[in-house]
């Protein structure tokens, strides 16, 4: 079994309150790596093009709020 696999699982059998536990703590794990892989490409200027477009779909009337 590899140890993915084994993690599986071993998330499977877990009580219903760890469960819940570990669900709330690896959203928040997901959101930090994700909160840093956006900083990176941003440093690496990764979303200049995309910031750009927001820019011009914005001052052309093409935004809307959310």
């Amino acid at each position: 079994m590899s140890e993915l696999e084994e993690l599986e699982q071993r998330i499977r059998n877990l009580p219903p309150e760890d469960l819940a536990k570990f669900r709330a703590w690896f959203v928040e794990f997901d959101h930090v790596l994700w909160d840093r892989q956006i900083e990176s490409d941003g440093k690496a200027g990764k979303l200049g093009r995309l910031v750009g477009e927001a820019r011009a779909d914005y001052k052309a009337g093409r935004a809307k709020k959310i």
